[in-house]
């Protein structure tokens, strides 16, 4: 009896000891980087390169600044810029309109959902579903 409680409490022990082994030596997932290459969708093509991407809608194009890094859960927040195009010249003097904008949505496999809004006015530009290896389908301003 004595001796089945002694084995009893040796096997609670060890196995409260491998429980709190586990879970101190499981380490955090970090933060993965986004594919390098075209990612598309209707009205949009995002290219990555290295740390930062470029980005091309029908009558707009942005920048977005790197590294292009999303969470375990696929989320992401990133910062960049937004400029409106027009149809016709653009004239030498011309200056951008434009301004900050952030990228945010999520990433689950080869599947972008991204949402663009622009910084200084909170104005949403538009969401958006991009596939990886697709150029998009962008209608240019004429």
């Amino acid at each position: 009896m004595i001796r089945r409680r002694r084995v009893t409490i040796m096997l609670a022990i060890i196995g409260l000891v491998l429980v709190i082994t586990a879970g101190a030596t499981s380490k955090p997932r970090r933060a993965q980087r986004l594919a390098a290459g075209t990612w598309g969708g209707h009205h949009i093509r995002i290219d990555v390169t290295g740390d930062s991407a470029t980005v091309e809608y029908d009558c707009a194009n942005g920048t977005i600044k790197g590294p292009l890094k999303f969470d375990r859960s696929g989320r992401f927040t990133w910062q960049g810029a937004h400029f409106r195009e027009h149809g016709g010249p653009v004239r030498i003097d011309e200056t951008p309109q434009g301004g900050p904008a952030i990228y945010s949505g999520s990433v689950k496999g080869d599947t972008m959902t991204l949402t663009v809004r622009l910084k200084d006015s909170n104005e949403s530009l538009g969401e958006f579903t991009l596939k990886r290896g697709s150029a998009g389908r962008i209608f240019k301003c004429r």
